[in-house]
This record gives C-alpha cells, structure tokens and sequence, in this order.
C-alpha cells in the first residue's frame, strides 16, 4: 500500500477544504506547532491529540490491518506521538508493532501501553511480550490497567523505571465505580500519569480527579473523549456554532477534543478511530487556538441545550 507523505495529506486536505468553501483553520495554521502540555514530572512536551487503539487496531485479516497503514501515517503527519494501547485490546499490540515498521515519522513515538494481569511474574512476562509486539525496546509510560492487582504491579514498574525500562509509571480506569479507589491511589503513590474517561457530557472527574491531579502534579490522559461516539449522535444534523471558530474549530469532533484538552489539567486525549478521515479531523484539533475558560462555559451550555 503506498504510503501517505505528509505533502500528500495535506495535497488531500486542501482539495477537500477548497471543495467546501476554503480551508480548514486548522490547515491555514500549519506554519505553527501542534499544541503541546508539559508532563508535570519531567517537563517533557506532549502534543495534546493523541492516538487510542482499543478495538479500532484490534483487527486480524490482512485487508483490515493494510486499511490501517495510513490511518497511522496520518496519525504522525498530524503532528501526534502518544499511542495507547493494552494486551486487553486483543491483536492491537501486534497490529500497531507491524504498521510501525512501515510508517514515516515513527521517531516521534510515545510508546504506551499496559499491564493487565494478576501477579508479579505474569506481569514482567505481559509486559515483556507487548514489547516484543510493539517492536519497542522500551516503554514511554507504563500503566496498570483498570487498577489490576495494582500494588503488586507499581512495584515492578518502579523498579523498572529505576532500571531505565519504562520511563514513566501510570494507572488507568475506564469506570466510574473506580473513582474512589483511584483517587485514594492518586493521593498515596507518586504516580506519573492517570488516565480516566472525560468528555463534555461526563465531567464526573471536574470534581475531584481532575484537581488532584493537578495538585498531585501527574499527566492526565483522557479516554473515552467522544462518549464512544454518543457525543455525535446528540448533535447529528446540528450545526457547528458560529463561535467556534473563535478557537479554530472546523468540526464538532474537533469541538469535543478541544473541550478536553482544554482544561488545564488535562495533557493529552487519545481518540480512537479507523478512519483516515476522522484522524485528520482529530489531529486537527491539535492546532491553532483553543478555548478559555469562558468559552468553555459557553460550549457546556450549547451543549446542554442540544
């Protein structure tokens, strides 16, 4: 399958801007960076979109993984790093470590995964296996997914961040039961990153999750950013306010992540999708300007009234 070169994508996205009328914002600020947050504990910058795997990347025949080739090139042309994934997610692992052998850009690779397993051995030999998968001989960030036989796991991960093996140490959840029990962790262990589901219908973690880690100084990535797509469906048929272009916004996916990645708290949000389309529409939200605090107040509202 021929590869997408980031001019053939942008060659793509300005025949598809000019046939609707003119360019996306978001392409007409190109000359400028991808927005990017610092990782509390190290400084490091993030761009702010990045790439979830879960179900999208968990395919097996041939035609669906070579599908998937520019759905990944795009994800790099646009600026993005952190891609998320997990052994829960079936052969997304082995999927993402085959296409990244074939990508231009892989080089801005923020590699992330999980461990999901019970016990330390079965852990250090999931762990070991999902890099052998991803083709990485070591992991950005390491995360101990749905609070798994958590305390067992965040030993090991601290010794292999010691070792130089991973280089930050994180905890997911994707359920809200978890709440309380991952807030008690956030508070207890020194934690690099958390990542937890947020969108602009369940802001359940504006409460208490999202200002501990803030306090706490740990990365925050944002799942379930979309709603699985529920988000969409309120608004299908409706029209992007006019507004929105007052913070370079082309689209209401671009809407809901700039929502997200918006709040001060959050580094980055990791979208999923198998689309080429929809990726390019998803790294666009990680340029030109995003909403204040204000604006956001006036994106709940809109939506509220949906």
């Amino acid at each position: 399958m021929r590869q997408f070169s980031r001019r053939a994508l942008l060659k793509i996205l300005c025949a598809a801007g000019f046939a609707a009328g003119g360019s996306p914002s978001w392409l007409l600020a190109k000359s400028r960076q991808a927005i990017k947050k610092p990782i509390p504990h190290s400084g490091e910058m993030l761009p702010v979109i990045g790439m979830g795997s879960s179900r999208t990347f968990d395919v097996s025949e041939a035609p669906a993984r070579s599908a998937l080739l520019p759905v990944l090139q795009a994800f790099f042309d646009g600026g993005g790093a952190l891609i998320d994934s997990s052994p829960m997610y079936g052969h997304a692992e082995q999927v993402l470590g085959d296409l990244l052998r074939q990508v231009d850009h892989k080089q801005a690779l923020f590699a992330a995964t999980k461990v999901w397993t019970d016990g330390k051995q079965q852990g250090i030999e999931q762990m070991q296996r999902s890099m052998q998968r991803m083709g990485v001989k070591s992991f950005d960030l390491m995360q101990i997914h749905n609070l798994r036989d958590w305390q067992v796991h965040l030993e090991t991960l601290n010794g292999w961040k010691r070792d130089g093996r991973i280089r930050y140490v994180g905890i997911t959840t994707s359920h809200g039961r978890f709440h309380d029990q991952l807030e008690a962790i956030l508070r207890s262990q020194p934690l690099d990153f958390v990542q937890f589901s947020y969108n602009i219908a369940n802001r359940e973690v504006e409460q208490r999750l999202l200002p501990l880690a803030g306090e706490r100084n740990i990365a925050v990535l944002v799942n379930r950013p979309y709603a699985r797509g529920d988000l969409f469906r309120v608004v299908k048929g409706k029209a992007l306010p006019d507004w929105a272009a007052e913070f370079d916004c082309d689209s209401w996916g671009q809407f809901f992540l700039k929502y997200v990645v918006s709040h001060p708290a959050v580094t980055c949000a990791i979208p999923a999708t198998s689309s080429v389309k929809h990726m390019l529409d998803n790294m666009g939200a990680g340029f030109g300007r995003l909403p204040d605090a204000p604006m956001r107040k006036r994106m709940e509202l809109f939506f509220a009234g949906l």
